[in-house]
């Protein structure tokens, strides 16, 4: 098993806030790199992302696993240390957090420059990378694919009441099972989705990503159900790939922290297998120059 370093950095993001990360850096030259996406109320060193990481930077590739700027969550794993960004939080801060961390690899400030990456989401981080491929800038290197774990096929699903609640008061409150926190959805999630409904009908966005897409999700999820895992394959079309995970929960039957030295369930052990080998045929199919 080969060794992995790890590397800390912290970079701009959405409105000058701090985007935290962690690199884990295989040995030898790498085969190009994988963004790591947390879904909400998730942050880099959830459950599984640490293993992912791992496991990427194992198979030769340059793994940055990051918390959005406006996640909430700091290097501090025990709370959200800052509930007012997580309250201003909206998709078009993950997908500006996203195509900011694209021009970091180019520019040098964090590794990767010149390789080909892929972006990889897990849940609602799964929607982000969507919606940030679909909408890449063309002066930016594109991402040779995208990757979805667990992702809805959604940008939202409020009720009408909630949204009327939302748009008056101005928030929703949701509770942190995990931290015990009561946190605010901010209006602004809502309100760019209403102003501009075209650029976040997701499965019309997925339709548009010229890219390969990995779609992987558990038939057990109780959260996303699988049936949005089908909803994004069919709208990418003949670029997409379903993986059907048997048994698997919203996370891949992964604890939350997961020990370091613990084994990966069998459904992580899938996810991670399809991963580095969707990542293996991409970096291969970038012609050499």
């Amino acid at each position: 098993m080969s060794n992995v370093q790890r590397q800390s950095w912290t970079i701009d993001g959405a409105g000058g806030e701090a985007i935290f990360g962690d690199t884990h850096l295989p040995d030898g030259n790498p085969s190009g790199a994988v963004l790591i996406a947390h879904g909400f109320k998730g942050y880099k060193d959830y459950g599984m992302f640490p293993h992912v990481a791992d496991r990427l930077a194992r198979a030769g590739f340059i793994a940055h696993r990051f918390n959005f700027s406006h996640s909430g969550m700091t290097n501090d794993t025990s709370t959200f240390a800052r509930p007012d960004l997580f309250e201003r939080d909206s998709f078009s801060k993950q997908v500006e957090d996203l195509h900011r961390l694209v021009q970091a690899m180019a520019g040098g400030e964090i590794a990767g420059g010149g390789l080909p990456y892929v972006m990889f989401g897990h849940s609602r981080g799964g929607v982000a990378v969507l919606l940030a491929a679909a909408s890449m800038p063309g002066d930016f290197f594109p991402p040779v694919g995208v990757a979805v774990a667990s992702s809805p096929h959604f940008c939202h699903r409020f009720s009408d009441a909630e949204q009327r609640q939302l748009l008056e008061e101005g928030y929703l409150e949701t509770e942190s099972a995990r931290t015990g926190q009561m946190l605010r959805i901010g209006r602004e999630f809502l309100a760019e989705q209403l102003d501009d409904p075209t650029s976040y009908d997701l499965p019309r966005r997925v339709g548009e990503i010229v890219q390969p897409v990995l779609v992987i999700h558990g038939d057990a999820d109780p959260t996303v159900p699988i049936e949005c895992g089908e909803h994004l394959a069919a709208a990418a079309g003949s670029r997409a790939r379903l993986v059907r995970v048997e048994g698997a929960d919203h996370v891949f039957n992964t604890p939350n922290p997961m020990p370091p030295d613990a084994e990966p369930s069998d459904a992580l052990r899938q996810l991670n297998d399809e991963l580095v080998a969707f990542c293996r045929e991409q970096a291969r199919s970038i012609p050499e120059s």
